[in-house]
């Protein structure tokens, strides 16, 4: 009886301790990151403001800047990074009753300090305050001026799609929430100068550490499961929507919170418009599908492209489409190691496609030993903005996570989508999406499981 009430007080601590979730990383890789972009901002300091609190019942997700530096999901917190004081200070209000309802661990609101790691901690209401007493010696304020990211979001595309549809309406004219906040900065300190800190952070998420890789590997795995789960599920007469269903579904359950971007389903006439998301055919025999997708997990995305025939069998024109594909694929991921260019492995494909007799002249084939396969940075936006990355002359090195992105073109309703997202390590690279049935042979086996 004695040993019983000791394991069921052990078990009661580990449980009562489970209940509140920690941060995602452990403290000391967020105050590096805080040190790295304090090394940045020697002359002022750099202003992050988290997520409002939503509207309706939707679950409240923090933006990506916050979780990179600071990794707290609080509704309406602010962070400032002090570059020239060289410490960082937190300020958030929220009781402990409202916190307990929003599944905020209340260590953080008892003693956000410890928690964090961060230097110090105010309410929310000392926050302007702070901030005229600290300009008084009219420092420079840093602060992105680029548009935050959601889960689901990637802030060039939002960006650009505000100022399409509101800054530049000539009913609406609003700016962005952070243009905005640059407006008021200036008004109340016109003597300091307020700088776009964007390019700084972006270039801090360009290279990501091993414990973010151990993550991204973890949001690879689980879109690996639901693009197997829908190969499985795809055959004539199933549904679209009932495949986009299903994609999400085994996201969820393998430990998503939710997905990189809206699920990309292209069957027939609909390959022509590249990113399809509407689900509205019902596969029929001869459809040749895109399954692009992938899960975000702890806040970093995974991006994933497949293409299989719906009937399990492919035929000659899809066969001969997709394994020139295959074949690019193959050699810019043997290819991809630090120390050399994506142009470097364009040569590569090029030598490859002369080799087995392609005209490389053809406009379906030219651009491959171009790019190397490369279309977009990975990490906490499945488009992860980078500063000043050189796609063709940057040397790669460990860290970088992108996709490995390679597509061809038969006609209008046969074209092909390989994608995997890659990082490179010290050797050369990891693919984190492998375990898909790739070639045309185990895609053809696969399905008739």
């Amino acid at each position: 009886m004695k040993h019983l009430i000791i394991i069921a007080a052990f078990i009661f601590l580990v449980s009562t301790d489970n209940v509140f979730p920690q941060l995602i990383f452990q403290k000391e890789e967020y105050a590096a990151r805080r040190e790295k972009l304090m090394e940045r901002i020697p002359d002022g300091l750099a202003i992050l403001r988290g997520a409002s609190i939503t509207m309706g019942e939707r679950t409240f997700h923090q933006y990506n800047n916050m979780m990179y530096f600071a990794g707290v999901e609080i509704p309406d917190v602010v962070l400032v990074i002090d570059g020239e004081k060289h410490e960082s200070t937190l300020f958030f209000t929220i009781n402990e009753r409202t916190a307990d309802g929003e599944g905020i661990p209340l260590e953080l609101v008892r003693d956000p300090v410890a928690v964090t790691g961060i230097e110090n901690y105010l309410p929310l209401e000392e926050f302007t305050p702070y901030l005229r007493k600290r300009m008084s010696n009219e420092s420079v304020i840093y602060t992105p001026f680029s548009s935050e990211e959601f889960i689901g979001q990637c802030s060039g595309e939002k960006f650009r799609a505000f100022q399409r549809s509101v800054t530049n309406n000539e009913w609406d004219g609003r700016l962005s929430r952070e243009l905005q906040f640059v407006e008021n900065l200036k008004k109340e300190f016109p003597g300091s100068e307020v700088k776009d800190c964007s390019p700084f952070i972006y270039g801090l998420r360009k290279i990501k550490s091993p414990a973010e890789v151990d993550i991204l590997r973890d949001a690879a795995r689980a879109g690996v499961e639901a693009h197997k789960a829908v190969i499985k599920a795809a055959s004539p007469g199933v549904e679209e929507n009932v495949l986009a269903a299903l994609f999400e579904y085994t996201c969820k359950i393998n430990g998503a919170q939710g997905l990189s971007f809206p699920t990309i389903i292209m069957s027939a006439e609909h390959h022509a418009y590249g990113h399809y998301a509407q689900y509205d055919r019902t596969l029929e025999d001869g459809d040749f599908i895109i399954l692009d997708a992938g899960p975000d997990v702890n806040y970093y995305d995974a991006d994933i492209s497949t293409t299989f025939p719906a009937n399990g069998k492919f035929s000659e024109k899809q066969k001969e489409i997709y394994e020139f594909a295959f074949n690019v694929r193959d050699i810019c991921q043997k290819n991809y190691r630090p120390g050399i260019t994506l142009a470097d492995v364009g040569l590569e494909v090029k030598k490859m496609l002369l080799e087995k007799g392609y005209d490389v002249n053809d406009r379906k084939y030219m651009g491959y030993f171009r790019h190397g396969g490369y279309n977009h940075g990975i990490g906490m936006a499945v488009h992860d903005r980078m500063d000043k990355f050189d796609s063709q002359n940057e040397l790669l090195q460990p860290g970088f996570v992108f996709a490995c992105d390679i597509m061809a073109r038969a006609d209008s309703v046969t074209s092909v989508r390989l994608e995997d997202t890659v990082v490179i390590t010290e050797n050369g690279c990891e693919v984190l999406s492998a375990g898909l049935p790739r070639s045309v042979k185990e895609i053809e086996e696969f399905m008739k499981k």
